[in-house]
């Protein structure tokens, strides 16, 4: 109960972390995940969270930090758009678990919310960009890149590592049902 607990702390302050310190949410959400591999009832895991998931996760965490700390200051300690990219990738992460109409497989339920997490971040920084603040990061700039890899990744790694947590736990009770 501690690590589900801990878990759902540390998700909460990686989307805080989203709009004050960027480089630290996807880490926190890695944390997260982590915490929830070694939640058990009775020597049983609760979630099937591999090692090979966890080393993968924590390889995608380390080079999206790294893109983060890499961009110049103002960029990085900017967070206009966070919101946006926030609500559409919690928006993709719900589309993202529909999946489970289309498919029992845990390899395409978690294949789908990986692309609707993306699809979602993308398209809430599209809608971002329609806003008076957000024009001068339009198609066609030359910003639109830069500030969509330096805000949406990070975003889009937290919402996918707390997708991976969602999508493993309804599978688990699709198949005790």
């Amino acid at each position: 109960m501690i690590f589900i607990i801990l878990s759902i702390i540390l998700w909460l302050a990686s989307v805080v972390c989203l709009y004050r310190k960027q480089v630290l949410a996807p880490g926190l959400s890695f944390l997260a995940l982590l915490s929830m591999s070694f939640a058990s009832s009775g020597g049983m895991p609760l979630l099937p969270i591999s090692p090979a998931m966890m080393w993968g996760w924590l390889a995608i965490t380390i080079v999206v930090m790294v893109a983060v700390i890499l961009q110049p200051i103002n960029v990085r300690d900017d967070t206009l758009g966070a919101g946006y990219m926030l609500c559409g990738g919690i928006t993709g992460l719900a589309v993202g678990l529909l999946g489970f109409t289309v498919s029992n497989s845990i390899r395409i339920l978690y294949g789908i919310m990986v692309v609707a997490v993306a699809a979602g971040v993308f398209f809430g920084y599209l809608l971002y960009t329609r806003t008076p603040n957000g024009r001068p990061f339009a198609t066609g700039s030359t910003r639109f890149t830069r500030y969509l890899l330096a805000k949406g990744f990070p975003t889009a790694i937290t919402v996918m590592q707390m997708g991976v947590a969602l999508v493993l736990t309804v599978a688990l009770y699709r198949l005790l049902q």
